[in-house]
C-alpha cells in the first residue's frame, strides 16, 4: 500500500521536523495501534520521541495528521 499525506499532515511534518521515514515506520511497525471508527492511531518511539500518526485506509493509506506526544 502506498502512503500519502494530506496537506495538513505535510505541513505539520515540516513544522515539527518529522522525517518521512519515521512516519512510514510508525505506520508499518507501530508500538501501539488502535482504531476508532475509520481512523487508525499508530504510536512509535523514535530516539526518545513518541510519534502518533492518525490515518485512514482507503485504497491507499492517507495520513490525516501527526504529532509528537
Amino acid at each position: 500500500m502506498r502512503i500519502t499525506l494530506s496537506k495538513h499532515a505535510k505541513k505539520r511534518a515540516q513544522q515539527r521536523k518529522i522525517a518521512p521515514a519515521w512516519i512510514e515506520e510508525t505506520i508499518k511497525q507501530p508500538d501501539i495501534l488502535t482504531r476508532e471508527q475509520q481512523k487508525y492511531y499508530a504510536r512509535k518511539k523514535h530516539n526518545g520521541l513518541t510519534l502518533e500518526v492518525i490515518y485512514v485506509k482507503e485504497r491507499d493509506i492517507k495520513v490525516v495528521t501527526l504529532y509528537p506526544i
